[in-house]
């Protein structure tokens, strides 16, 4: 369990969906601070040290999207979109927002506050109460260039910045590309896996996630060693140097 530190910035223009989130969050010992809007919770952001951000995708003025962007921009603060827009394509839309993951609305409590803890516990690793060491956690994890992947705990943490991050969608590319490793994954098949439609413009965005993950794994992106393009049939997650972490 994460300790009672955090403190949650709740952005939600429905004050009875508010209270609900705030209800949730201190049941879980956390801190809620509320914002109406986008305005208001960039206002309150220049007071308020907040471990993580739930915002509505629906906001009066600025959108939760366009907000979660400017927020990304600025900080690496955890970020957490709540939509009612359930369909595949906009699920898969999400994965070229800044946020961390999303949950859609109507939502169980139980899975959003699942989906905090898992931001949480990528962004602000040191809230656990199990103070292991990074080194310790990776100790059986696949080793990627500077990155450990633990796919068991699903975790990854790059040993010589620890303040770097996967989002959830890139979290989840890795996830698929490495349960065939050496062997190509087609967009199909990962538009499949996440729950999406297979269409052009969706293809594009699984070619956004993939420059992203590699511009945080690789350690020369132009030419990447882990994450490579086999022309006609997709992405390959090579493991042949990595191994698991000694």
């Amino acid at each position: 369990m994460l300790n009672q530190r955090v403190k949650i910035l709740i952005v939600e223009d429905d004050p009875d969906m508010a209270e609900l989130i705030c209800d949730l969050v201190e049941a879980e010992g956390w801190i809620p601070v509320t914002a109406p809007s986008a305005e208001a919770a960039q206002e309150r952001m220049q007071h308020e040290t907040v471990q993580l951000v739930l915002v509505d995708h629906n906001l009066p003025g600025l959108s939760g999207r366009a907000f979660a962007q400017r927020l990304r921009a600025q900080t690496d603060v955890g970020i957490v979109m709540v939509t009612a827009a359930g369909s595949a394509t906009d699920r898969v839309l999400g994965l070229e927002t800044a946020a961390d993951d999303y949950v859609v609305k109507p939502f169980e409590p139980n899975e959003l506050t699942a989906r905090i803890k898992a931001v949480l516990r990528r962004t602000h690793p040191q809230l656990r109460h199990d103070r292991e060491s990074e080194r310790d956690q990776a100790s059986t994890a696949l080793r990627l260039g500077e990155w450990a992947v633990d796919l068991s705990q699903r975790r990854a943490v790059c040993l010589v910045d620890p303040t770097k991050t996967l989002t959830a969608a890139e979290f989840a590319l890795l996830e698929i590309l490495a349960e065939t490793p050496n062997t190509p994954v087609s967009r199909a098949q990962i538009l499949d896996r996440m729950g999406a439609d297979s269409d052009r413009f969706v293809d594009r965005n699984v070619d956004v996630l993939v420059l992203r993950l590699r511009r945080k794994i690789e350690r020369n992106p132009d030419l990447p060693r882990h994450i490579q393009t086999r022309r006609g049939k997709g992405y390959v997650l090579h493991t042949d140097d990595a191994g698991l972490v000694p």
